[in-house]
């Protein structure tokens, strides 16, 4: 049986406007009515939107103050260097302008592979600051692994940015990604941190970089925001940014930014001592250590760095390291890997003694290292 549709929507049109009839008056009034409060409503949203009673256009100020005190802070960067087949080639990046009391002067921090490979002479580097200037750095240093660089440059009404702290950074930070994406200076992309702690042995084995604690932003980076500012909604500098992972080249939502507490640590060694001088323990690290040999080692989270090896005569040799030592702390902080560990001694201050915590045979052990400094070369 086909079901009946046709004329049950007519008889209650029929009945509607038979029992209607004498009140058309009133609804056509009530309807006046409504609109007159809606637009009185309208009205309100929109003085309420005017007066920044909104939290958004609040917001959105706040983010267009922030773009205003540190777009003159950011430079495009220009670095010309000769190929062996090509010829000469010609990189673009991104730079930030800085102070530290560490040293005297105003420099411009970047990252390493923008200018890396320069010609030797200093104006095959070019900075273009906000204005329109361009300028040439009086000197250069890098350090290769942690793809930091710093130029000192001399020029008046430069605007240096002030330093964030990236160690108070928590996941879901609003950041904002300043630079020249694709050679279009003075961009400025809005996301959050998305993680902390990122390595990339892609990055590693691409440049050779050793210190790998990168934030994650979805900000967007593109290629030509290398070395260009990651800011937080206090206008300061809480990230160098450097790196995306995409598949064909752009941005796709998930870049990385070196902290800025390790970026200030590189650049005052760099700026003090003309290199950066790395402590090191003088052991081998797992890099396959998963949950798996956790458990085998009685320790059933995947925590830590666990020691392969010591090598005689270093820090570990003298602290009494044994292979199969899982590291848990260093100086008071949880290891999350054999990366993060990396970081956190080679950063850390020559000449101090630092308290490690290790498991061992299912328990934990206490031990105090005394940590000198890296041995040249690449050991």
């Amino acid at each position: 049986m086909k079901a009946q549709f046709v004329f049950s929507g007519c008889v209650c049109v029929a009945a509607a406007f038979a029992l209607g009839a004498g009140l058309s008056t009133g609804w056509r009034s009530s309807s006046v009515e409504a609109r007159s409060q809606a637009r009185l409503e309208a009205d309100e949203i929109y003085k309420e939107l005017d007066n920044g009673g909104s939290s958004l256009a609040e917001t959105s100020r706040v983010l267009a103050r922030i773009s205003k005190v540190v777009t003159p802070s950011v430079v495009h960067i220009n670095s010309v260097r000769r190929l062996p087949i090509r010829g000469r080639i010609e990189e673009t990046g991104s730079g930030v302008i800085m102070t530290t009391p560490k040293r005297p002067g105003t420099y411009v921090l970047t990252n390493r592979h923008v200018i890396h490979d320069a010609l030797p002479e200093l104006g095959s580097i070019s900075i273009h600051l906000h204005d329109g200037r361009v300028i040439h750095p009086l000197k250069v240093w890098e350090d290769r692994y942690s793809d930091v660089a710093a130029m000192e440059i001399e020029a008046e009404d430069v605007y240096p940015l002030r330093w964030g702290d990236s160690d108070k950074l928590e996941i879901g930070n609003l950041v904002l990604a300043c630079g020249s994406p694709f050679g279009l200076s003075q961009s400025v992309t809005i996301g959050i941190i998305s993680a902390r702690g990122r390595s990339s042995s892609g990055i590693g084995a691409k440049s050779g970089v050793l210190n790998q604690d990168f934030l994650q932003t979805d900000a967007a980076i593109n290629p030509g925001n290398s070395g260009g500012p990651l800011i937080d909604l206090q206008g300061r500098l809480v990230g160098l940014n450097t790196a995306i992972a995409s598949t064909h080249g752009g941005n796709e939502g998930i870049g990385f930014s070196i902290p800025s507490n390790m970026v200030r640590q590189v650049a005052e060694h760099l700026l003090q001592y003309g290199e950066v001088r790395r402590a090191y323990l003088g052991v081998k690290l797992d890099a396959g250590f998963d949950f798996d040999v956790a458990k085998s080692l009685q320790l059933y989270k995947q925590r830590g760095a666990r020691v392969l090896e010591i090598y005689p005569n270093t820090p570990a040799a003298r602290a009494q390291f044994q292979v199969n030592d899982v590291i848990l702390t260093f100086d008071n902080r949880e290891v999350l890997d054999e990366s993060h560990l990396i970081n956190m001694v080679s950063l850390s201050e020559i000449g101090r003694v630092v308290e490690v915590v290790v498991w061992r045979n299912g328990a934990r052990v206490n031990l105090k290292v005394d940590l000198t400094g890296r041995p040249s070369g690449d050991e």
